[in-house]
């Protein structure tokens, strides 16, 4: 894995469309700290797994992508879509702002910024 934190989390990003959440925690620190706007935070590389787990387990679709990126030593922030699908739904494109923080090499701290109420009427479309 590389050290580079534009291309750390830009790989991170393209591993979504996996959904293998075990492919993620490559990527993460083991004491991350994962909040997703509106929701309680998510403490350790197990946890943030587990979560995306039971959402690779909803969701039909997960197609994730970046739209701009900008990185200043070792914080990123990456606008990106969300690309996500329930069983029998539309592909719905969620924009989201993501803050990642790094530490020896992996992210450490990852917060995601979106409007979830918009968010729910899109996948309902």
């Amino acid at each position: 894995m590389t050290t580079d934190n534009d291309t750390l989390v830009r790989e991170f990003t393209s591993a979504f469309n996996t959904k293998d959440a075990a492919k993620l925690g490559a990527f993460l620190h083991p004491d991350v700290v994962f909040q997703n706007y509106g929701d309680a935070e998510v403490h350790g590389r197990d946890a943030v797994v587990q979560v995306w787990t039971g959402v690779f387990k909803t969701f039909a679709q997960v197609e994730f992508s970046t739209v701009n990126q900008a990185v200043n030593g070792d914080v990123v922030l990456a606008e990106q879509v969300h690309g996500l699908a329930l069983p029998g739904g539309k592909l719905a494109p969620i924009m989201n702002l993501a803050v990642y923080e790094i530490k020896d090499g992996k992210i450490a701290a990852w917060r995601d910024y979106g409007n979830p109420q918009y968010a729910l009427q899109l996948l309902q479309a």
